[in-house]
């Protein structure tokens, strides 16, 4: 998973910051601060700075040495010179450390909950700031969405639903079971929660290839140096995260009031009903609904009886239950909001969509993928990139056919699966982005699977469809 720092940073940071926006991420800033963007606060996240030359240790070296480890639990929170240069960064940014501190208190028990759910160390939750400062709206440059970061095809395979209504990596709660769930996987597979973290920067095989380039070594420290580069700070940046949220007094940094309300109650919407007639019944400011709500990509509660949605709303007087059943049972619109309907220009394009394109001059993936109604994330898989970059004269695949299986012999023919032989580098989620249906944990229940380890050579199992 492509995963990205996102605290503002100082003078040198401000400098990338703007160097690294193109024009639209620059229209988006100016509209986040003029308050543009339906009440909703995208942020297009940016890149702490890969520290190389780390500043060196001083004669306080010892005291916040002595503090991590009194905040230590399950995960170590090693100290060098690299952690202390990214604590000086999230220190001096006392106005945003403030702000994710406020934040905190409507997040982490969310977090927390998860974590105690899927039996991972709740001090994980320190990783949401190092990814989103806390933003459920916060999306990067390559499409990482939400609290948690996660990318469009990962977020599927670990059970995160995206359509025209609905975006579950900016719902904190599910988002968050998904995020435990990734990381309790990446923990069996290395048996280290840095490089369990590590993974969730650069993913899985970045991971595995680093330990072999390093012997064998199976901590994060000892691989570092063959890590991508920004896997190298990201570990630290989380250390240095998790010290200032303790010791945030000792910086003088003040925690901001929450812009909205942390007492709220969830009810159950069996219908399409819009947020904003929600706000109306309750006299509920809609950016305040929308922030608590961040999933519904329309302002709509896409909810019906056989799958009714969730809708949080702050606490109100019980006085007030009549206007909020009022307000969900009488929506004019439909039980089932219609389909939307498409021109039949796309609907014969789709049907006639080849198995490949060549890349013409101009053309970024984005546009290859508005052209196909595909997404860049499956092209990126796909065709094995690394990058958004589309070299002129490239061949890419349009689909996942390609990467097909071996199909079982016909003595096997009526069996509900096939199967697929490992090859050098490959893990179960790298496998399970390849074909339609498969994630992570079907895989792993179908082959019986204690941990996510392969070895060349073998043959795993694949559901059909």
């Amino acid at each position: 998973m492509k995963r990205i720092f996102t605290l503002s940073l100082c003078l040198f940071s401000l400098q990338i910051i703007t160097a690294a926006f193109c024009p639209a991420d620059v229209k988006a800033s100016a509209m986040l601060q003029s308050g543009q963007l339906m009440g909703q606060n995208y942020a297009d996240t940016v890149i702490v700075p890969v520290i190389n030359t780390p500043a060196p240790l001083t004669s306080q070296s010892g005291m916040f040495k002595r503090r991590l480890d009194s905040i230590k639990k399950d995960i170590p929170l090693d100290y060098n010179e690299y952690v202390q240069s990214y604590i000086d960064i999230y220190a001096r940014n006392r106005e945003e450390m403030g702000h994710v501190l406020g934040l905190s208190k409507y997040y982490f028990p969310i977090y927390e909950k998860a974590f105690h759910d899927a039996g991972i160390p709740d001090e994980i939750k320190y990783l949401s700031i190092v990814e989103s400062k806390l933003d459920p709206y916060a999306v990067s440059r390559v499409g990482a969405t939400g609290p948690w970061q996660f990318m469009f095809t990962t977020a599927k395979l670990y059970g995160l639903n995206m359509d025209d209504y609905v975006d579950e990596r900016r719902d904190p709660i599910q988002a968050s079971y998904a995020a435990a769930a990734y990381l309790k996987d990446a923990y069996q597979e290395f048996g280290d929660w840095l490089l369990a973290i590590a993974s969730y920067n650069c993913g899985k095989s970045n991971v595995e290839r680093a330990m072999e380039k390093a012997g064998g070594a199976n901590d994060f420290w000892s691989i570092r140096q063959y890590l991508p580069a920004e896997t190298r700070g990201y570990v630290p940046a989380f250390i240095a995260v998790a010290y200032v949220m303790n010791y945030y007094g000792k910086h003088n940094i003040i925690p901001q009031a929450c812009t909205f309300s942390m007492k709220t109650d969830t009810v159950l919407v069996n219908k399409y009903v819009p947020l904003s007639t929600v706000s109306s019944a309750l006299s509920i400011d809609l950016r305040e609904l929308t922030i608590l709500n961040p999933s519904y990509k329309r302002q709509i509660v896409n909810g019906t009886v056989k799958a009714p949605r969730r809708l949080v709303i702050p606490q109100i007087d019980k006085n007030r239950y009549a206007a909020l059943y009022e307000a969900l049972n009488n929506s004019n619109m439909p039980a089932v909001a219609p389909q939307p309907v498409y021109a039949a220009y796309h609907e014969s394009k789709a049907e006639k969509t080849p198995a490949y394109h060549k890349v013409r001059r101009g053309e970024t993936l984005s546009d290859v993928a508005d052209t196909y109604g595909i997404e860049v994330q499956d092209l990126k898989v796909w065709n094995h990139l690394h990058s958004n970059k589309a070299v002129v004269g490239q061949r890419l695949k349009l689909s996942s056919a390609g990467d097909e299986p071996e199909e079982k012999p016909a003595a096997s023919h009526h069996t509900n699966y096939i199967t697929y032989k490992v090859k050098r580098g490959d893990t179960i989620s790298g496998i399970a982005e390849k074909f339609d249906g498969a994630s992570v944990e079907k895989i792993k229940s179908l082959n019986g699977l204690k941990k996510d380890r392969l070895q060349p050579g073998m043959t795993i199992k694949i559901n059909r469809g």
